[in-house]
């Protein structure tokens, strides 16, 4: 059996410096991407454990699961717009605090409020770069429209997404100066702009001015964010399987399938029966410069996999669905369990299991 194991311990160390970073900033639990592949609802059980109170969704399945799991007063933000009439339906239904990044997006919220005669809660999104979503802030007048125009709607708060490829980044120094503008000129007429956030989980950790009224914290529980060597994240999620057959191969033999080696000496092998179609060594798309596309060549060719205790080396490239470890000398056999790094969000074939 394969088993993707959360450690427990490892996400209350990361939220203690997710709660010193955003000191006293509210704190949304960003459960996208089920949690990050740890399991929205686990995830959102330990969070909610450890004092946080806010989640933020993308899917309204994932908001529907928190609430059919108890998630009965905690507020769920949903992190992207629709004016899709069941979606904005469901939402209601479920209490959801929706978000409004056009005219058409708020009139649609709003029309389907004032025909259940009910007030829909909802935060404004500002586009000040990333493109993904929001008001753009050439367009203050069409923001300020949203506040004048919503009878059915409570703008509870309002955020946008900033850049972050590294620490003191000016495109996300420039973004936090034009989403301030925004902020500047909703408050010059006259509303309340309730909760504001702007960072994620890099800007939260790298940058103080980001802070504001709250922050997302997502990919930082897991410490799978970009991270960086003073962060003190723990990288949270391993897999753990059973060596499916351990024997020798003669010197000359021929090992993998694509771009197979050949074996300079006799080598005695063991087969872990996981591959990249169960997300082994699959990592996430960041930069994509020449010297980082190397830094993670050279980190896929240091990557280990611990087998009695002790790490061996990956022995040819990863298969489709087995990977041969060079196990020479390590004294194992065929059942010992056999534990490695696997980012949770790409898992595939592995159950869940939160020690």
């Amino acid at each position: 059996m394969r088993t993707l194991v959360i450690e427990k311990a490892a996400v209350k160390h990361n939220l203690t410096i997710i709660k010193d970073r955003a000191a006293g900033a509210v704190i949304y639990g960003v459960l996208t991407g089920d949690g990050g592949g740890a399991g929205a609802v686990p995830m959102a059980k330990l969070l909610r454990a450890e004092g946080i109170g806010r989640f933020a969704v993308y899917e309204v399945r994932e908001a529907e699961k928190l609430r059919q799991a108890g998630f009965e007063d905690e507020e769920i933000l949903m992190l992207r717009s629709t004016t899709d009439r069941e979606e904005l339906e469901r939402l209601v239904d479920l209490n959801v605090v929706c978000t409004i990044s056009s005219v058409d997006t708020g009139l649609a919220l709003n029309a389907l409020a004032e025909n259940r005669s009910t007030v829909a809660c909802a935060h404004i999104q500002v586009d000040t770069g990333m493109g993904f979503g929001g008001f753009l802030v050439s367009e203050p007048e069409k923001i300020l429209l949203a506040y004048r125009s919503l009878p059915n709607v409570a703008l509870e708060g309002i955020y946008t997404q900033l850049h972050g490829m590294k620490p003191g980044d000016p495109e996300a120094a420039r973004q936090l100066e034009q989403f301030h503008t925004v902020l500047d000129t909703i408050h010059a007429a006259g509303f309340e702009t309730g909760t504001v956030h702007a960072a994620g989980s890099f800007a939260l950790l790298h940058n103080d001015s980001a802070r504001l009224d709250g922050v997302r914290a997502g990919s930082a529980v897991l410490g799978r964010c970009r991270r960086t060597r003073d962060d003190r994240l723990k990288t949270v999620g391993f897999g753990e399987v059973s060596l499916a057959e351990v024997r020798w191969l003669p010197k000359g033999h021929c090992v993998g399938t694509d771009k197979p080696i050949v074996l300079k000496k006799p080598t005695r092998v063991a087969v872990l029966p996981v591959g990249y179609q169960n997300g082994f060594g699959v990592i996430r798309p960041r930069e994509t410069s020449f010297w980082a596309l190397l830094a993670r060549w050279r980190q896929a060719q240091k990557r280990t996999v611990r087998v009695s205790g002790q790490k061996v080396r990956i022995l040819g490239p990863i298969g489709a669905t087995e990977t041969l470890l060079n196990v020479t000398n390590v004294k194992c056999s065929a059942g010992d369990p056999a534990c490695f790094d696997i980012d949770p969000l790409f898992a595939r074939g592995f159950t869940r299991e939160f020690r």
